[in-house]
């Protein structure tokens, strides 16, 4: 990174303006508040506008044989998108894909509809 884009960053951040990122979901603004508790996952945002950028989720999601029959299946979408928020975010175990249920963010930024269940990742 430049010195002008360090200065300009760090302006911003100094100012508490929004950052505007463009992940897989939609437009999102970040905004940067150094005294408030924040998510461990708040940087995923940055990945995921990196993802939107290259292609390589949608390539992948497009790619993907994973298929189901039944009208109560998670998207392919859902499930792969599942999968590598839970990487991200350190798990290593079906059973701590549970602790990411809620966070309705990190499913929008990578184009979600939801976060699926332990069994319906680990099913796929």
């Amino acid at each position: 990174m430049g010195e002008n884009k360090r200065k300009q960053k760090a302006a911003l951040m100094a100012t508490n303006e929004a950052m505007v990122v463009d992940p897989l979901g939609g437009r999102m603004q970040v905004r940067w508040d150094e005294g408030a508790q924040a998510t461990p996952n708040g940087q995923l945002v940055f990945f995921t506008e990196f993802l939107a950028a290259t292609g390589i989720f949608d390539d992948w999601v497009q790619d993907c044989p994973l298929s189901y029959t039944s009208g109560n299946a998670p998207g392919k979408r859902d499930v792969l998108g599942t999968l590598v928020f839970a990487g991200l975010a350190g798990h290593r175990r079906y059973a701590h894909v549970t602790a990411l249920r809620g966070d309705a963010v990190a499913a929008r930024a990578l184009g979600m509809n939801r976060v699926v269940s332990q069994d319906a990742l680990r099913r796929a």
